[in-house]
């Protein structure tokens, strides 16, 4: 298999690109990253020095393709499927691309500092970082609410990149910072989020990953590690 993709189930940013290759069944081998397994970090490493995942690695065409938003784009270019991610107009592809930003840069990394502090000794926790990330949060939120205002989906009638980042930011961002009950479009928009197939996949396979996320209380109840059976 050409693809393959080091990642953990875990991570939002790995969520992200899952979802895409999801949405177009595209194949590929799925390499788990434990960054505290020596062994597992140097597979990782070799490939991208920064230690950052996910990372795509495409053998048939010799390439090495880190950072979320360019991976999805080469995906897009060189594995397309019948769900374009990015689309073919210059203006709307902007488009996409603010919103991809927006997610990753406003939404998952308050999300990624907030859940930091929590896991640091009660004397290193920082509470001024801890608000100032999630007013930026409330703030995007906000942003999201009017953005949505006669759309499905975040940059407009179909889902694309933007949408690939939306959904695991809102799902650990939510756990923090719930959303208000002015977002009424945002909280309709997550909900459509969850049920996407692709998405709904994702948040699956990482169901026996959920007990090492600090607020794991605070997930969608269907995805607690201590939810009742039926």
């Amino acid at each position: 298999m050409p693809l393959v993709l080091y990642q953990h189930p875990l991570a939002s940013f790995c969520h992200k690109v899952l979802v895409a290759l999801y949405e177009n069944g595209t194949p590929f081998e799925n390499r788990i990253i434990d960054l505290g397994n020596e062994e597992s970090r140097a597979s990782l490493t070799r490939l991208w020095p920064l230690g950052k995942f996910p990372v795509l690695r495409d053998e048939d065409l010799d390439s090495t393709v880190p950072e979320t938003s360019i991976i999805i784009e080469y995906l897009d270019r060189h594995y397309p499927g019948p769900v374009p991610l990015l689309p073919a107009d210059p203006t709307d592809a902007l488009r996409v691309r603010l919103w991809d930003r927006f997610f990753d840069l406003y939404v998952q990394e308050p999300m990624q500092k907030i859940v930091a502090d929590t896991m640091r000794p009660p004397e290193m926790r920082d509470p001024q970082a801890v608000a100032q990330a999630e007013a930026l949060l409330r703030t995007a939120y906000d942003m999201a609410e009017q953005q949505l205002d006669g759309r499905s989906w975040i940059a407009g009638d179909t889902f694309s990149m933007a949408d690939c980042a939306a959904a695991p930011g809102l799902f650990y961002a939510e756990t923090l910072v719930p959303f208000a009950e002015a977002h009424v479009r945002l909280k309709q928009y997550y909900q459509r989020l969850l049920t996407r197939p692709s998405f709904a996949r994702v948040l699956d396979e990482a169901m026996p990953y959920f007990h090492l996320y600090p607020r794991h209380d605070s997930l969608p109840v269907q995805f607690r590690p201590d939810r009742p059976h039926a």
